[in-house]
């Protein structure tokens, strides 16, 4: 029996929202706070977006659709992958909604995934994409050089 159980996470940023929007759309960025992941995507509404890389000592290639892109505020995709076991079809993929607001000199970075199964699914993808936004935060707060 499917739920629509939504996992949430946030975060502020202590940056603009465009210096945060390019850290969302930046593959070489996203590969630093996105667990090593290389993206693919020509980041327009309609558009394929692939993940790549490897989760939990298993490779895995995830993939999906950009929804919604209004830059700097929100981005929304569809995400689907294979690792969850779930055939292929449109009821199984995830949406992932990423809103930006900027107030002074920080910007609240909201995310929320749609169709988790279980509480426990839901607890589990929050959790991971608290991680991510944390790690997001160091990477956009953080300049280049110090990151290397």
């Amino acid at each position: 029996m499917k739920s629509d159980l939504t996992a949430e996470a946030s975060t502020t940023i202590h940056a603009p929202a465009a210096s945060v929007w390019d850290a969302l759309v930046d593959p070489a960025k996203i590969r630093e706070y996105m667990f090593g992941t290389n993206v693919e995507s020509e980041w327009r509404e309609g558009g394929p977006i692939t993940w790549k890389g490897e989760w939990k000592g298993k490779p895995y290639e995830d993939k999906g659709v950009i929804l919604k892109m209004k830059s700097p505020r929100i981005l929304q995709y569809s995400h689907f992958s294979p690792l969850s076991g779930q055939p292929d079809k449109p009821e199984n993929y995830h949406t992932v909604t990423i809103e930006l607001e900027e107030n002074g000199p920080s910007t609240k970075v909201t995310l929320s995934q749609d169709k988790n199964a279980t509480e426990e699914e839901r607890s589990e993808s929050a959790k991971n994409w608290s991680m991510m936004l944390d790690s997001l935060r160091k990477v956009v707060e953080t300049p280049a050089e110090a990151r290397r």
